[in-house]
């Protein structure tokens, strides 16, 4: 009876044995699948490492590198002016908001002259009736001196001519534009030869190629400039002009298809001269 008693036990001990077996190979088994799986499929342990791979990189401490930065490029300047820039003109750092100017101070102003190193530095102005209305009247309508910097309407106001004049006051207080007379002298002259107009269509550079005294002659009215031949004849006029105060850039060539602004204001003392600082337009279409 004993014996038969130890034998079950025997037997059951072994059965025991043998669950036990299996279910150590069954997880030997499955730790075994769990490492072939692949790295992002481990969850987020296994998300973890990948991520913290992919910071630390390959440098040595683990510090992260800082992505290169790329330059911005500054757009280039429109209407010509970049190439001006690139020829070493100077292009000023200015803005004119004509919608305000011709809402809030005139509704005439339809262009702005600028020189620097002077206080040339006004808008420019005409009227739609009177070529005279801006000698004697100012921007708010009052009658009086200094009145505006103007042009007639001789003149069409988006700079197309073949020669446009604009006007202003030779000023006691060197206001308008008596800062003009400042090309009398020659040192001047070389080192300061450009007139910028800034209209709100853009930004127009003239390289100035001639102050000198002239007479009160009208240089717009009965002339024709768009007629080649009387172009060529008031080129040359101003190329062969000789007087004792007379500057002029040698370098600067002329043809008929160039456009020149002229700048007209008195002379002291002299009510039939006019001193005229004239200029040819750099950034042509």
């Amino acid at each position: 009876m004993k014996e038969q008693v130890s034998k079950k036990k025997g037997s059951r001990m072994r059965k025991i044995l043998a669950v036990l077996l299996a279910a150590a190979v069954f997880s030997l088994a499955a730790c075994g699948d769990k490492d072939k799986q692949p790295e992002d499929g481990g969850g987020q342990a296994a998300g973890q490492e990948v991520i913290a791979e992919e910071v630390s990189g390959t440098e040595e401490g683990g510090e992260v590198p800082e992505p290169a930065q790329e330059e911005e490029e500054e757009p280039e300047l429109p209407g010509g002016l970049q190439g001006l820039m690139d020829m070493g003109v100077p292009i000023p750092e200015k803005e004119v908001d004509f919608e305000d100017l011709q809402e809030n101070v005139n509704e005439d102003i339809y262009a702005w002259v600028y020189i620097p190193d002077t206080r040339v530095d006004y808008p420019v102005l005409q009227h739609p009736a009177d070529n005279y209305y801006y000698l004697n009247y100012n921007l708010d309508g009052s009658r009086g001196y200094p009145g505006c910097i103007y042009s007639e309407k001789y003149n069409r106001k988006d700079f197309e001519d073949p020669v446009t004049v604009i006007y202003g006051h030779n000023m006691k207080n060197g206001t308008m534009f008596a800062d003009l007379h400042n090309y009398e002298d020659a040192e001047y002259f070389e080192e300061n030869p450009y007139v910028y107009i800034y209209t709100p269509e853009g930004l127009l550079v003239y390289r100035i190629f001639a102050a000198y005294e002239y007479t009160n002659e009208h240089l717009l009215y009965g002339h024709d400039y768009f007629a080649p031949a009387e172009f060529k004849e008031y080129i040359d006029g101003v190329l062969n002009y000789r007087n004792m105060n007379c500057n002029r850039a040698e370098d600067v060539e002329l043809t008929t298809a160039d456009h020149i602004l002229v700048l007209s204001t008195c002379m002291a003392n002299k009510p039939d001269n006019r001193y005229l600082v004239q200029g040819v337009l750099l950034n042509e279409d």
